[in-house]
Parts: C-alpha cells; structure tokens; sequence
C-alpha cells in the first residue's frame, strides 16, 4: 500500500451530517485532538491558580474561577471539534433539545438542576465560603469544598458531610465566620451562698484573661447572672478567634480549669445541688380497738 492509498483511505467518508462528509482521518485525528486540548487546559488552568494564589485570592474565588475557566474551555474545545471534522453544531440543536426534555421530565432531574444552579448561586454570591465554620441542623463543621451539586462539610468530629446545594439556600444556615472570624462564648459557675460575690467575679475576670486566645477588644464581662437553687450563679461573656468549635471548646476548658484553681486557692466553694430533710420527731402510736 503506497502512500496515495493510505491517504484515500483516510478520506474514505464513513457518514455525513447534514451533507458534510465524515471521514476515517476525522475520526482518527479526533482523540488525539481531544487529548492535547485537555492537556493544554488543564495546564493554563493550573497556571493561573498557582498565579491567583500566590497573590493572596480567597480558595472560594479560585474555586469559582477555575470552574467558569474550564466550562469555557471544554465548551471551545468541543467547538473547535467539531469545525475540526467538519460537523456543524446546528446539527445537535435538537438533539441537546430532545436530552434536556429526557432529563427533565422523563428522569425526574428537577432536584439534580436545581442542586446545580444552587451550587452557582453560592460560588457566586459567596453567602458561604471554603473555610467557612457552619452550623447546619445543629451540625457544625468547616466547608472543604463547594461542588457543582453538594457542598463538603467536615464536622468537628472528623466526619465528612455531603448537603446539597439546595438546602443550603432554602433552610436556615448559621455561619459563624461569614463577616469575620470572631465568635462570642460563655462560661458559667455557681458558688456556694455566703461566697464574696465581687471577689468570685474579679477571679473569674482574672481566669479569662489570663488565656491568649481571648480578644481583649471587645473585652470579657462577667455578669451576676441569679441567685439560684443551690448557688449563686455567673456567667462570663467573651470573645475569641475561632474558626473550628475545638478551638472553643479548648478555652472554654482552660478557663474551666483556671477558676477550680483560683478558687481552690481563695477558698471559695463550687456549688453543688444539696437538699435540706427534716424530721418530725413526735411518733404517735394508735392503738386498736
């Protein structure tokens, strides 16, 4: 076979779309195409994330980039396909038409269409950011990812979450670092009664202070919060930089432990539930008739 059949063979027409021939060296030259293309993307793409990092971008707004930069470049590259083995694209108007309807209506992709606009919505109105701290039905967790679909939370036990997108935006969402980082805690303890109320409030002051986590502006606040059942009850108010719950939770501790110590050393008493019983003790005796 000579070099003039081997190129008739690739102009050998295998099918035609709307009167433009597809021949056999479309078709071979079409995965290697497809392949360079991808290559030639994701390097670009690659590039201008490292660019956009290395300058300080927010990951949500690489995130949301990247995506828009990689629909745009498939949707070229599958252009530039098709012109490549002369197909026009008029040809799939109705077959992408005669898809969506399957989809629509015949595979009931309502919640899949609605998940994926609700994913755009959030990459680009940012209500919620990757690295965000959440509380979603009383879970709490920081965002990893925002995908097309469903959003990954990682809970603060370690566990990994998939919501979806849509209930992200059609129910109530606590985002505890959506303007900034700070977040407000309480700590509480009741003494017992008789105990010096200005001095159990100046150590307790003392015991929040003493932690550097805790923000100085707006500073802590310890308030006489009631007199109880069974203690007298405070409660201390304060503020730190936390973006996970073990971060608070950690203070909160250290705190905890830092009042038993200074009112170990001060003499005062943690209060405890106590009942007091008395007894009658007249004892009447019936006799029997």
């Amino acid at each position: 076979m000579n070099l003039n059949d081997i190129i008739a063979l690739f102009d050998t027409t295998i099918f035609s779309i709307q009167d433009q021939a597809v021949t056999i060296g479309d078709i071979l030259l079409l995965p290697t195409f497809l392949f360079l293309g991808y290559v030639f993307i994701s390097w670009m793409i690659r590039l201008t994330v490292m660019r956009m990092r290395s300058k300080g971008v927010a990951p949500d707004v690489i995130h949301l980039v990247r995506r828009i930069l990689y629909i745009l470049a498939f949707l070229a590259l599958f252009i530039t396909t098709l012109d490549l083995i002369n197909v026009p694209i008029t040809a799939f108007a109705f077959l992408s038409g005669a898809v969506a309807i399957g989809f629509g209506f015949g595979f009931g992709a309502q919640n899949i269409i609605n998940n994926f606009i609700s994913g755009w919505i959030l990459m680009w109105e940012r209500p919620i950011r990757i690295g965000d701290f959440l509380e979603v039905d009383g879970v709490k967790g920081n965002v990893e990812a925002i995908n097309t679909r469903s959003t990954r939370i990682r809970r603060t036990d370690g566990v990994h979450m998939m919501i979806p997108n849509s209930k992200l935006l059609e129910n109530t969402v606590v985002n505890w670092t959506l303007m900034d980082n700070r977040s407000r805690t309480t700590v509480n303890v009741g003494v017992a009664y008789g105990s010096p109320c200005r001095l159990v409030a100046k150590l307790i002051e003392q015991a929040v202070d003493e932690q550097e986590s805790v923000l100085k502006d707006p500073a802590p606040v310890v308030i006489f919060d009631d007199f109880g059942d069974n203690a007298l009850m405070f409660v201390v108010y304060f503020w730190m930089n936390a973006s996970v719950e073990g971060n608070l939770r950690m203070t909160r501790s250290n705190i905890r432990y830092r009042i038993d110590e200074l009112f170990t050393e001060n003499d005062i008493c943690i209060a405890f539930p106590q009942r007091d019983i008395h007894i009658d003790g007249k004892l009447t005796v019936h006799k029997g008739e």
